[in-house]
């Protein structure tokens, strides 16, 4: 199971944009069994970060809460895997 101490973001609709409330996460691409290698993105002094593999663009906002994303169903969780397999 993944460390939910740091938050895992997916982009299963496949938007061109991911905005978040963590400078530091996990991007995983899809939804698991079609998730790619877990990417561990630290945005630093930046406020946009491209995943490596599925070219994801994450951008940070600081109005929003540290697991917190818009879509709202981009964060993944054993919930979110659960429904997606039903």
């Amino acid at each position: 199971m993944a460390d939910k101490s740091i938050p895992h973001f997916h982009n299963t609709r496949g938007v061109r944009v991911i905005e978040v409330g963590a400078k530091k996460f996990m991007c995983i691409g899809a939804l698991p069994p079609f998730d790619h290698p877990h990417i561990y993105i630290d945005m630093g002094d930046d406020n946009e970060a491209v995943c490596s593999y599925c070219s994801t663009l994450y951008r940070y906002r600081s109005d929003l809460a540290g697991t917190a994303c818009i879509p709202e169903d981009s964060l993944w969780d054993d919930h979110t895997t659960v429904a997606a397999a039903g």
